[in-house]
């Protein structure tokens, strides 16, 4: 089955369009998940909460703002730190006081950090694709860096040697110390 009809599947509420989400992607989410939610029932209980926002938020994708891989890997990574943060949440159980202040950012907040993502997001774009893909997968995959190393026939070393000198660079470019 074509992406394009799994999309139609799921626009049209038609429970075959989640299977075959399962079916064809699953597996891609699945890899998402796993470096982010290390038990295996937490990774099952995350794929079926990807695969019910996706049911939900089908609408929202817009071709014209990325792709699809690129939008189900936003939403499936999103959904796998969210559940990590609920899951701490529900097993700390302490009471919050009610003058603790909203951990909600300010709209000056707000606004620093839509101009740090806007500056981080263009020196990104500076790098080479093969930087930019070893920078996501251990910055925004969480993946470690055995798992890198291994995929890419690389020693870990090395990885963490480009991972350093990327970082570097990143910092140059955005106006910070080049040194650490």
């Amino acid at each position: 089955m074509q992406q394009q009809e799994i999309i139609e599947l799921l626009l049209q509420r038609n429970e075959k369009g989640m299977d075959a989400l399962l079916l064809h992607y699953g597996p891609m989410m699945k890899y998402i998940i796993a470096p982010i939610l290390q038990n295996p029932q937490d990774q099952e209980d995350c794929l079926f909460e990807v695969a019910m926002r996706v049911w939900e938020k089908i609408e929202q994708f817009n071709r014209e703002r990325g792709s699809w891989n690129a939008w189900l890997t936003a939403i499936t990574r999103n959904a796998a730190l969210n559940y990590t943060r609920d899951t701490r949440r529900h097993n700390s159980i302490e009471e919050i006081p009610e003058d603790t202040p909203s951990p909600e950012p300010g709209p000056e907040e707000l606004m620093i950090q839509r101009e740090r993502q806007s500056a981080v997001h263009h020196a990104l774009s500076q790098l080479s694709p093969r930087d930019r893909m070893l920078f996501y997968r251990k910055y925004y995959y969480l993946q470690p860096t055995a798992q890198i190393a291994s995929e890419l026939g690389m020693t870990e070393r090395a990885i963490e040697g480009k991972l350093y000198r990327l970082k570097k660079q990143l910092r140059k470019m955005l106006g910070g110390e080049a040194h650490e």
